[in-house]
C-alpha cells in the first residue's frame, strides 16, 4: 500500500513507478483525508509494503503528509516501510521529519530515498529549459528503477538520500517560518485570460479554489502551486514574481 501526495506529478509519477513495479495499491493521500467517516485505519501483513511518495516543501514533508499520519491506525502484522521524496536538489532532513512523525504512531522507517526532480516552485524560481527537465528526468527514472529493486527485496537500513548543505538548519529553521507564514493564498490572484476551466479548483489537493466568475481562493493552502502550474492559459499568479516565469507539471500529466 502506498500513499502520495502530488502537486504537479512528480511525485504520482514516482509513486506509481514504485506501484506498478511492485504491483501495489496507490492512494492519494488528499482523497483518504476526504472520505467521510474514514477512520484511518489500514490492515498490513507482515513484509507488505507502507510506502509514502511526497514532494519536499522546505527541507521537510508537506505538513497535510505529516497531519495525515498522524491521524494513521496500522492493525495486523509488521510492514516493510519505505519513503520516497522528490525534491529540486536536496532534502535537509525531511527523512528524520518523517521519521519522527512514524515513531509517533508506533513505526519506524525501514529504507528511505531521495530523487531529485525539476523543480515547480516558480514562486522563487523559473523553470529549466526543456534540456534540463529531460535530462532530471531521465537520471530520476534510472534511480527509480535502482529503488524498486531495493524495495522488492525488502532491503532495510538503505538511505539514499540527498541532504546538502546545512540540512538541519534548514529543516529546524526555515520550515517552520514556512508552514507559519507561507501556507496562504493572499498572493494569488488570476488575470484576464483565464477561460474559465476550472482545471484549478479540480486540482486543488484542499478544495480551497473555488470557480465563480473566476477563481477565488479560500484561506488554506499547502503551497503545492498545482493552480499557478497547470493552469492551461497562465492566467493564475502569486505576487509579482510569477508573471514572467514558465510553468511545469511532470509530463505524464
Amino acid at each position: 500500500m502506498i500513499f502520495y501526495f502530488t502537486g504537479t506529478g512528480n511525485s504520482l509519477h514516482a509513486a506509481k513507478t514504485i506501484a506498478d513495479a511492485q504491483k501495489d495499491k496507490l492512494l492519494s493521500i488528499p482523497e483518504e483525508l476526504d472520505k467521510e467517516g474514514n477512520t484511518f485505519t489500514y490492515h498490513f501483513k507482515n513484509n507488505e509494503l507502507l510506502g509514502f511518495v511526497f514532494p519536499v516543501y522546505a527541507w521537510a514533508p508537506p505538513k497535510i503528509v505529516l497531519d495525515f499520519i498522524s491521524k494513521m491506525k496500522i492493525t495486523g502484522g509488521k510492514p516493510f516501510v519505505f519513503a520516497l521524496n522528490t525534491c529540486g536538489s536536496e532534502e535537509g532532513k525531511t527523512t528524520q521529519v518523517l521519521q519522527d512523525a512514524l515513531e509517533a504512531i508506533g513505526f519506524t522507517l525501514n529504507s528511505a530515498f531521495s530523487v531529485m526532480m525539476p523543480s515547480n516552485y516558480v514562486v522563487g524560481s523559473d523553470v529549466y529549459p526543456k534540456d534540463k527537465v529531460e535530462m532530471i528526468l531521465n537520471d530520476a527514472d534510472n534511480k527509480l528503477e535502482a529503488f524498486n529493486k531495493i524495495i522488492y527485496k525488502r532491503q532495510s537500513d538503505v538511505f539514499q538520500l540527498l541532504p546538502g548543505r546545512l540540512p538541519l538548519l534548514k529543516t529546524a529553521l526555515i520550515n517552520p517560518l514556512f508552514n507559519r507564514f507561507s501556507l496562504n493564498t493572499k498572493h494569488f490572484y488570476v488575470t484576464d485570460a483565464c477561460t474559465k476551466c476550472m482545471l484549478c479548483e479540480k486540482v486543488c489537493p484542499v478544495h480551497t479554489i473555488k470557480v465563480i466568475e473566476k477563481p477565488v481562493w479560500d484561506k488554506i493552502c499547502t503551497q503545492c502551486l498545482a493552480c499557478i502550474n497547470r493552469c492551461p492559459v497562465q492566467a493564475i499568479q502569486f505576487g509579482k514574481g510569477t508573471v514572467n516565469r514558465g510553468r511545469y507539471a511532470h509530463p505524464s500529466l
